[in-house]
């Protein structure tokens, strides 16, 4: 249906992305820790509890506005001293009169109705909805390959002193001359942001803003984290 081909491309993946971002919840929260709880037949579950509200609406971006795409702006965890903030954030939240928060996330197709200033409780999700969560892994610094790669590392014994943990051979002599692209070597290990997808939500207390989420979340307590309504949701969930 598309006549010139690079603008056939363009439109898919403007349609993609568009059905990507409809029709979605989000609220940033914090990771409080983990603990078990226990269903109504007397199972125990291990859940996260995550602080999750209230979410402040910061921003309205409107498609037919100099943005070209519907968002909401979401605030998070008031700075008590918003000096702290940086400067183009403080300008921000000033030109729309906001309380300055410590995290900034804008959620595309915001499926709620809401405006500048309303905050977003914890109740916009339920009892058995699926959501996915983002959030950074922990921070393992510099590693070596042993710990970063799984490597199983080399000999201990018979006069291979110091060796056991180093990664042997990264590559050959004169041809190609050179480490290839990818090699697993030493490095930095973990703050990576991961997606985990399908967690079950178990309990939602409005009274503590917290929610009990089924399952492991990356990252240590403390830490920032998305949380969205799933993409893909399990098939009985669907149902």
């Amino acid at each position: 249906p598309w006549t010139n081909s690079r603008n056939s491309i363009y439109q898919l993946e403007w349609i993609l992305i568009s059905r990507f971002f409809s029709e979605m919840i989000g609220l940033i929260g914090k990771k409080l820790g983990q603990t078990r709880v226990y269903d109504a037949q007397g199972n125990a579950v291990c859940v996260n509890v995550v602080h999750a509200g209230p979410n402040r609406v910061v921003q309205i971006k409107d498609g037919e506005g100099p943005d070209g795409y519907n968002a909401v702006q979401l605030g998070y965890d008031d700075q008590a001293k918003p000096e702290r903030q940086t400067k183009p954030l403080q300008g921000h939240f000033s030109k729309h009169s906001s309380q300055v928060t410590k995290l900034i996330k804008e959620f595309r197709g915001f499926s709620l109705e809401v405006n500048a200033g309303d905050t977003v409780p914890v109740t916009v999700f339920e009892v058995g909805d699926y959501v996915d969560v983002i959030a950074d892994t922990k921070g393992r610094g510099f590693q070596g390959v042993v710990k970063r790669w799984n490597f199983g590392g080399g000999p201990a014994s018979h006069g291979h002193g110091g060796f056991s943990r180093r990664p042997g051979g990264i590559g050959a002599c004169a041809t190609p001359g050179h480490v290839v692209r990818g090699k697993k070597m030493p490095g930095h290990m973990g703050q990576e942001r991961r997606t985990v997808q399908n967690l079950e939500i178990i309990q939602v207390r409005e009274e503590d803003n917290v929610l009990l989420i089924k399952g492991a979340i990356p990252g240590s307590k403390g830490d920032y984290v998305i949380i969205r309504e799933a993409k893909k949701r399990p098939k009985a969930a669907k149902a």
